[in-house]
């Protein structure tokens, strides 16, 4: 059995015990201090689990107008994968310390190369503990492999361009914190405010107080009433750099409600540009 979208911690457990190919990466990060995340993961990670940093393995050269987490290539992220031990046939396992913040842009990433069986661990760490697993401080070694195959991408995306000709026609959903999304602060990008035309959805509005995802049916009941979603085919979503919004996008697959793409720039690669519209409410 694959998982592709959540795996619980005795779901993993059981993973772990059994001899089928497993590579679990551990995607922990703080914007805020970009080696916190590495250091949290050598004081103590799920047995075996290999560190993806978000700024080195998971995003390319920013240009100041790409946004603060472009995209690398496919080819390049295929290489990475490679290096790790990722192969077509290798159940893949992210997980992190952040209400899968940064667990959740990793599986949406392999996704895009075309990998079916990854899937976050609900709950991250603390979830693993809880259920009796340990942690272990030893770096793990992997087993290196040539460049994951690229395959047709099983997640869509669209860029800035035809984001703008979409607008008015598309239902596009805004990951960040709503004092963000309102455009009341900006800390991180060029100007305050959001994509005329989107709606709010805080990612952590995706979780159970515990950390854990909220049931299927609550998702759905919460993306189809609250954000009037009807056709998740024409659901695009942004957050400030492409991380959050995969957050939104997995809770929609969760939640049965499949297809939406991701705008990867997002916020931080819109707003640099000053000929492009921006809306304050």
């Amino acid at each position: 059995m694959a998982y592709t979208t959540l795996i619980s911690a005795e779901q993993l457990l059981a993973l772990t015990r059994s001899v089928e190919p497993l590579v679990i990466l551990d995607t922990s990060f703080d914007l805020a201090d970009v080696t916190a995340g590495e250091r949290s993961y050598r004081e103590g990670h799920l047995p075996g689990a290999q560190y993806l940093h978000l700024d080195r393995d998971m995003s390319a050269t920013k240009t100041g107008l790409n946004g603060r987490h472009p995209l690398p290539t496919r080819e390049v992220f295929a290489a990475t994968l490679g290096r790790l031990g990722v192969s077509p046939a290798t159940q893949v396992v992210v997980v992190d310390r952040q209400g899968a913040m940064y667990a959740a842009r990793a599986w949406w990433m392999l996704r895009w190369l075309g990998h079916d069986a990854v899937a976050v661990l609900d709950g991250g760490v603390s979830a693993w503990q809880q259920a009796g697993g340990e942690l272990e401080s030893a770096v793990a070694t992997p087993h290196a492999l040539p460049p994951y195959p690229l395959r047709e991408p099983l997640v869509g995306s669209i860029d800035a361009a035809s984001l703008l000709k979409r607008l008015g026609r598309t239902r596009l959903i805004d990951a960040r914190a709503a004092e963000r999304y309102r455009g009341d602060v900006e800390p991180l990008d060029a100007q305050a405010g959001h994509i005329p035309g989107a709606r709010n959805r805080f990612f952590k509005d995706n979780l159970l107080p515990d950390g854990r995802f909220k049931p299927a049916a609550q998702l759905r009941a919460e993306f189809e009433a609250g954000l009037a979603v009807d056709d998740p085919s024409q659901v695009v979503h942004q957050c400030g750099s492409g991380v959050t919004s995969c957050h939104n996008l997995l809770a929609m697959e969760v939640a049965g409600l499949h297809g939406s793409v991701l705008y990867p720039g997002s916020w931080s690669e819109w707003s640099a540009d000053p000929s492009r519209p921006i809306a304050r409410s």
